[in-house]
């Protein structure tokens, strides 16, 4: 079992990487170290979050929305226990486990469930548009349950990415009317979203990523369970490309990137963090292009170039 990271409350800007016992030379060469892994790790959580948005479309062709939640969790629990083995990880302290209960009903489970039913209701442009409110409401929570500071440069770049992404929302989003209850969820996703990340950030002051990860997972899984019979049926006529769909939702999207997004979490604030999930639309418009060969309209491109312009004040430091 490895060690509990350092507790977290109230929530710091840049968590102390350094131990107490470093020189000063070794201190800002840990520190940087430190913040250089959080942002790769942020990075990677970026990337596979953009593309979790195509396969969650191609899989719900052919799975209900609770079936697709609960198929993708029981795959990244899967793959979060085989390597909680490996690592020879324990179970979390007790003081992680409130903070793990609500994200993990919150988050993994509530929130995916919204989600896929969302995005079978409206345009993708619309329900990534809908969910972005989700990094502002977590900022706010975050501000005002963690005591995580709003300094003007993280206000800033949450106001440019949001724009960004009201943009390309509009871009993307196809002639056809959205219906008020694929709008209600894609908002109750980003309320969900905003509301487990928050309940995570004490626990990542207890447990260890991988722990606070998996043990989440595996709650998000209990709670769709109810679901397991719609999995069953669905998955007995979904062809080969959906279920794979979904097992990479669970493998990559859940598994690796909320490990690391909790990795990343871990060393900085929740409103920072949230900040930086403004990149993920213009990181989904650059995979269409790339992939899908989709060229970009001029108002998707300008959006999504607010929306990296976004981050990075958003993420800057004065001085």
């Amino acid at each position: 079992m490895t060690d509990p990271a350092p507790r977290i409350e109230p929530e710091p800007d840049t968590a102390p990487d350094s131990a107490p016992t470093a020189t000063p030379t070794a201190a800002p060469a840990s520190s940087r170290r430190s913040r250089r892994l959080a942002a790769g790790a942020a990075a990677v959580t970026v990337v596979l979050w953009a593309s979790a948005f195509v396969a969650i479309r191609s899989a719900g062709e052919a799975y209900a929305p609770g079936a697709l939640a609960l198929g993708r969790l029981l795959a990244g629990a899967l793959a979060l226990g085989a390597l909680c083995l490996i690592r020879r990880e324990g179970w979390p302290p007790r003081a992680a486990w409130p903070g793990i209960a609500v994200s993990g009903l919150l988050w993994f489970g509530f929130y995916m469930v919204a989600l896929n039913w969302g995005e079978q209701e409206v345009e993708a442009g619309t329900a990534a548009l809908l969910v972005n409110i989700g990094p502002i409401l977590m900022a706010l929570l975050a501000s005002r349950f963690l005591g995580a500071p709003l300094p003007p440069r993280l206000l800033a770049g949450m106001g440019v990415s949001f724009a960004g992404a009201i943009l390309v929302g509009i871009s993307m989003s196809g002639s056809g009317g959205s219906s008020v209850l694929g709008v209600a969820l894609c908002l109750l996703a980003a309320v969900g979203y905003a509301c487990g990340v928050v309940a995570q950030k004490p626990a990542l002051g207890h447990g260890s990523a991988l722990q606070v990860t998996t043990f989440g997972c595996l709650v998000g899984a209990v709670a769709c369970l109810p679901f397991a019979g719609q999995l069953v049926r669905d998955a007995a006529d979904a062809p080969l490309s959906a279920t794979l769909n979904m097992v990479y939702l669970g493998v990559f999207p859940t598994a690796l990137a909320f490990t690391t997004w909790a990795y990343a979490l871990a060393r900085t604030t929740a409103s920072r963090m949230g900040a930086t999930t403004y990149a993920v639309p213009a990181v989904v418009v650059l995979m269409s292009w790339v992939a899908l060969d989709e060229v970009p309209e001029v108002l998707t491109l300008g959006g999504g170039l607010l929306c990296l312009a976004g981050v990075a004040v958003s993420r800057s430091r004065a001085g």
